[in-house]
């Protein structure tokens, strides 16, 4: 018999620490496989969004290199809270992203209903309804800017066929009307989005629930409120979110149909950053603008990650 003599290895020694440390710690050989992509994420994310805080601190006037900005402080902040085309082209991204989302949502919901009954050629209608969100939004807005043409436009040449104008109207060249003109385009781009995601949440409404509250005398509406939409409430919480968020920035649609004008009526922040920045070479409010419009989408991507939150530890409960 061998008998084996010796110390036994003493453990080792977690660095004393928070909890956090400890567990960081624990897991170090799990953080070594996703360093290369937290580098990535600093390089191409992280140094990105720090530049740009720094860079809004900086006058840059138009022909001046970037390495020769001047330090202001805060002035470009001040400049733009102060500037009546500020809150002009605030209210303008008010105005696209409220109505955009919210009847987008409402005929996205209203669609998914629709279809989530059986008939025929059901299969056929969804797959026509999604063309929409699946074309390309450059071809979309090429289209629709050519559908809203004051001299060969199809809406207003059906209009003067009709006989109910004179001549054909002025859609997206008309500071009244080029705002809902391009609501209405995107509308029609995203509800289909909307309508897929509804569709989806309807699926978790169970028949049984549905069937019970029929039996017991419970009208489509009260159906509806009662059973489907407490179903439903987290998806359209997140759908939501994600269509504010899409919308806040859009760029596509307003300018290549508008390109913010005119006289600034359909600018809305992401546009007007493009234009500072790349049209004036003013980098500075640019980046200024950028910041602001940072902070806002943060501000909706911690509703949107709480809405995340509350679906799992709904799931995690039942």
């Amino acid at each position: 018999m061998t008998i084996l003599t010796g110390k036994a290895e003493a453990p080792r020694r977690l660095p004393d620490g928070s909890g956090v440390l400890r567990k960081i710690w624990e897991h170090r050989a799990d953080y070594a496989y996703v360093l290369p992509a937290i580098a990535v994420m600093l390089i191409v994310i992280a140094y990105p969004i720090y530049y740009t805080i720094e860079l809004s601190f900086f006058n840059t006037p138009p022909g001046l290199q970037l390495r020769d900005k001047i330090f202001i402080g805060l002035d470009n902040y001040i400049a733009i809270l102060t500037s009546p085309v500020f809150w002009k082209v605030t209210s303008n991204t008010l105005i696209w992203t409220v109505g955009s989302t919210f009847i987008s949502f409402v005929l996205g919901f209203a669609s998914a209903l629709a279809l989530h009954r059986d008939f025929a050629g059901r299969a056929i209608l969804r797959a026509v309804l999604i063309i929409p969100w699946v074309i390309s939004a450059v071809a979309a807005s090429y289209i629709w800017k050519w559908i809203y043409h004051s001299d060969f436009g199809i809406i207003g040449a059906v209009l003067v066929g009709l006989g109910l104008t004179d001549r054909p109207p002025n859609f997206i060249d008309s500071v009244s009307t080029v705002l809902p003109s391009l609501i209405v385009v995107n509308i029609w781009r995203e509800f289909p989005f909307a309508m897929i995601m509804m569709m989806a949440g309807l699926q978790t409404v169970p028949d049984q629930l549905l069937r019970a509250a029929k039996v017991d005398g419970a009208n489509a509406w009260q159906r509806f409120w009662h059973v489907t939409f407490p179903h439903v409430r987290n998806v359209s919480t997140v759908t939501i979110l994600l269509l504010a968020v899409a919308n806040f920035n859009s760029f596509i649609i307003p300018w290549i149909m508008t390109g913010g004008g005119p006289s600034n009526a359909s600018h809305i922040w992401i546009t007007h950053i493009y234009e500072l920045a790349f049209g004036r070479q003013r980098w500075g409010v640019a980046s200024a603008y950028s910041v602001l419009l940072f902070l806002i989408l943060m501000s909706l991507g911690y509703f949107y990650v709480r809405a995340l939150s509350g679906n799992e530890q709904k799931d995690g409960s039942e």
